[in-house]
């Protein structure tokens, strides 16, 4: 009998821990975090996988850079031509796309610039340089701050030489970007899903929208396994499939604040 008691008391303690083992490592980032996306998709595949999902939140390029340290078994990000280049370096087994929405230009209610009610974002941005009116940046290399700089190219303008008091990096994620827009009262660009989840928005208010350049779209990539092989490939592919099923894209449609829609499937297929 002791020797059985032994042997049943070492399963209780060996089989717990397997268990616990299984799960992935998502790195993504802030605005499918923040926006609250994760705490609705992750408990669903949780419940039809048995698979936990860690999320680490940063902006895409240090997701991106994450994953090449093969410190995360998948990678679900929103910057098409910084995942363009993860994969061709092969650190990607293959992107998918999943889901898109949209940046929006927000700023003061008063406006200064007298852009609100237009869509066209470049026009809207060398206004705002102009005036040398308060702009805050995330300055974190994430998808919105990869989309934020390609729009101040597109509109002439050197934003890294021609800086000073009115443009504020933060290095930080949407969030805290929001809140500090918030408290200068300054113009800020943010992906739809984060400001529509967004509560202190004091004198803010959405100005811009519908410009084709501010499209969205999010990818997603298992790490590639034969660069790094302690990424977990099958539990890390099966949180892709599901992403891009049916029954994925209908729980990301689902997901919804104040009865609007922040991120919209789009997986081939699907």
């Amino acid at each position: 009998m002791g020797l059985i008691r032994a042997i049943l008391v070492a399963l209780a303690i060996v089989f717990p821990a397997q268990a616990q083992q299984r799960f992935i490592t998502v790195a993504s980032t802030t605005s499918t975090e923040q926006s609250g996306l994760f705490r609705h998709l992750l408990p669903i595949f949780t419940a039809a996988t048995g698979i936990e999902v860690r999320i680490v939140a940063v902006g895409t390029g240090q997701a991106l850079d994450i994953g090449r340290r093969g410190d995360a078994d998948v990678v679900l990000v929103h910057a098409k031509p910084l995942e363009e280049k993860f994969m061709a370096e092969g650190e990607g087994v293959k992107r998918y796309d999943v889901m898109y929405n949209d940046f929006v230009l927000i700023g003061p209610r008063a406006d200064p610039a007298k852009v609100a009610g237009t869509k066209d974002v470049v026009a809207a941005f060398r206004a705002i340089h102009q005036a040398r009116l308060a702009f805050v940046s995330r300055g974190d290399r994430s998808g919105t701050h990869f989309a934020e700089l390609q729009i101040w190219k597109l509109a002439g303008i050197d934003v890294a030489r021609d800086k000073g008091s009115w443009y504020r990096d933060t290095g930080q994620g949407m969030g805290p970007a929001l809140n500090t827009a918030a408290g200068m009262n300054a113009y800020i660009l943010a992906d739809r899903a984060t400001w529509l989840s967004f509560r202190n928005r004091a004198e803010l208010a959405l100005l811009v929208q519908g410009d084709p350049r501010l499209f969205n779209q999010y990818g997603v990539m298992l790490v590639n396994p034969a660069k790094h092989p302690s990424v977990k490939q099958q539990a890390g592919q099966a949180f892709v499939d599901w992403l891009i099923s049916p029954a994925g894209q209908k729980a990301i449609a689902a997901y919804k604040v104040n009865g609007e829609q922040l991120f919209f499937p789009n997986a081939a297929g699907s």
